[in-house]
């Protein structure tokens, strides 16, 4: 009988941490993954808007496109892990004003504070408007004026 009982002061206690720690283990496991797997969705959504703004200077940029304004409607997904998020942009200012410029996009989610940047070189003669594309508005696109000077501003618009 003796045996019996040295079994049980040792195998309940076990049982009991089992018990408490394998559902935290798993479910801080769970959310890593689920948060790894929002960073991914997030950063594949920025790496095609910086995409598309880098085509759309390219295409802009050409000589024979006359001056005016071109609005391309966003074709991101309206939401990364059924949360919306919010894009902003960034225009490094060189100190040689023939260089070219950095333009970094940064996308967040506000809920859970998932944040991701992308980076997009453009040349000398771009100009940012700092505005915020809300990826659940039906206004949600990237506007370009070209100016008869040849230079492209960038916003985004809703």
């Amino acid at each position: 009988m003796p045996s019996v009982t040295i079994e049980y002061v040792i195998l309940i206690p076990l049982l009991f941490t089992q018990v408490i720690v394998f559902p935290l283990v798993a479910s801080t496991m769970t959310s890593s993954w689920q948060d790894s797997q929002r960073d991914v969705e997030l950063q594949d959504a920025a790496d095609h808007l910086a995409s598309t703004i880098q085509q759309l200077y390219l295409t802009m940029n050409n000589e024979d496109i006359l001056a005016g304004d071109i609005t391309q409607a966003s074709t991101l997904p309206v939401t990364v892990g059924s949360y919306p998020y919010t894009a902003t942009g960034s225009l490094s200012s060189p100190s040689d004003p023939d260089s070219t410029r950095i333009l970094t996009v940064t996308l967040t989610l506000e809920e859970v504070g998932n944040t991701v940047t992308a980076a997009v070189v453009l040349g000398p003669n771009v100009q940012w408007t700092e505005s915020t594309l809300r990826s659940n508005s039906a206004e949600a696109s990237i506007d370009v004026q070209k100016f008869s000077n040849s230079t492209l501003v960038f916003s985004f618009g809703g």
